[in-house]
């Protein structure tokens, strides 16, 4: 039964690697896999999810104005494959969120979301809340604070290696800019309550 899944977390907890495992599972029983990621992210280069470990895969792209059924269904039309593999899930639209629910229920092809939960103000993401309210089944896939915790939280620093409190939601960044923390530790850099 197909069914459309999220896995979340914060930065650098392998979500992408997580994501390319999956999908190499299913390819190495012969069963094909249809992969998508942010258009705009292109930190691995045009198209492609790839892992801080180093493995990667080619991708096809999505941005704000796609529509995400039609683009499954057009790939269903060029051949049968068993999952959807979706990388930077947090960038989705709401509408998107229930494009994929669609195709989930219509098209009857698992949708397989990998993405942040929360901002580094601690804010959710519109398309990981419309996840959180529409998935069929959640996981996440856990990291640790550098006090041993479960991270939970991200900070974003600046070039003087302080967290910033204010700035766009989105700006594409890794190990250099990001870092998970448990929500003591995150309070702390944040300065807040």
């Amino acid at each position: 039964m197909a069914k459309l899944y999220f896995h979340y977390s914060t930065m650098n907890a392998g979500k992408s690697t997580v994501l390319l495992q999956a999908s190499h599972n299913y390819r190495e029983r012969g069963m094909d896999t249809y992969l998508l990621t942010a258009r705009f992210d292109n930190r691995a280069g045009e198209g492609r999810i790839a892992s801080r470990i180093g493995i990667g895969e080619h991708a096809d792209t999505f941005d704000d104005c796609d529509d995400l059924f039609q683009k499954i269904e057009a790939r269903q039309a060029r051949g049968d494959f068993a999952c959807v593999f979706i990388d930077e899930a947090q960038f989705l639209s709401e509408e998107q969120v229930w494009q994929l629910a669609r195709a989930v229920d219509d098209l009857r092809v698992p949708v397989m979301c990998y993405g942040l939960r929360v901002d580094f103000q601690g804010k959710l993401f519109p398309g990981s809340a419309a996840l959180l309210a529409l998935a069929d089944e959640m996981r996440e896939v856990r990291t640790i604070c550098h006090c041993g915790k479960k991270a939970t939280m991200v900070v974003r620093q600046g070039q003087d290696g302080h967290a910033l409190r204010e700035g766009a939601q989105v700006h594409i960044g890794g190990n250099e800019t990001y870092v998970s923390l448990c929500r003591r530790h995150w309070r702390e850099a944040m300065g807040g309550p």
